[in-house]
């Protein structure tokens, strides 16, 4: 009976730090000694910026009718055109009809609308120009229900981006998350590891997500041997116990 308690102890201690608590997979926990959770510095906010191979869209409006029937609009007084979108090429320029190549790489959305702008102006007086970045898309691979997503507002944090995959899975490892962030002028991409538990991610170089970025949620090591809730837990011990209880009484039944 000794050695059946021993043993029922030991699984016992086993099971338990197999099951997921809040300081495996809380959010927003303070850094302490205990948790030992990083502590990030908060960074200011910078714009994303228009890159190579990026791609826009660009709505022109005018009250020039010549300029309308060129454009092929059936309002003879005001010119709405959503264009194809328009690659930036190599050089940073994008082609756009009736403009010679107007360079947009490095300027932010806002920035690349006045330029664009200020260009239909040489021809066109009265123009003004709405613009877009076309794949405003981040995607996510891994414990976190695989996809792409579009970026809905500037803006967008990590907490929303993996909101949208309804979170990451019990068994993805958020300890050590990790996003692949593309680089201009053909560099290497940038890989950003953080722990996503502690509460001093926000506002830091890792919390907001730009156009193109990839969210890798690796699997936890141990995540085959740990249980969902404590029902699971429960269930274990029972089907646990009960496994252990039959094989000694066959054992007894052997050597009797």
């Amino acid at each position: 009976m000794r050695t059946i308690r021993m043993i029922l102890v030991g699984l016992v201690a086993v099971l338990m730090s197999s099951c997921y608590t809040h300081r495996v997979i809380g959010y927003l926990q303070e850094p302490n000694k205990h948790n030992k959770l990083p502590q990030y510095d908060s960074v200011a906010y910078e714009p994303y910026r228009i890159r190579v191979n990026d791609e826009i869209i660009y709505r022109l409006i005018t009250m020039d009718e010549t300029m309308s029937k060129m454009l092929g609009s059936n309002n003879s007084s005001i010119s709405t055109q959503y264009a194809n979108s328009y690659r930036v090429y190599p050089d940073g320029t994008i082609d756009i009809p009736f403009l010679k190549p107007v360079k947009i790489e490095g300027l932010t959305e806002q920035e690349a609308q006045e330029t664009l702008r200020d260009a239909f102006r040489e021809i066109i007086p009265d123009a003004d120009v709405k613009l877009a970045l076309y794949n405003k898309y981040f995607s996510v691979i891994g414990d976190a229900h695989s996809s792409q997503y579009y970026i809905y507002k500037e803006k967008m944090n990590i907490f929303q981006a993996l909101a949208m995959t309804g979170d990451v899975m019990n068994s993805g490892d958020r300890r050590h998350i990790r996003i692949i962030r593309p680089r201009g002028n053909g560099e290497e991409p940038e890989i950003l590891e953080f722990d996503m538990r502690t509460n001093s991610l926000i506002d830091s170089k890792y919390y907001y997500i730009y156009p193109n970025d990839v969210i890798y949620v690796a699997r936890e090591r141990n995540s085959f041997y740990t249980v969902n809730n404590y029902s699971g837990f429960i269930s274990l011990i029972t089907s646990s116990v009960a496994l252990l209880t039959t094989v000694l009484n066959y054992v007894a039944v052997i050597y009797k």
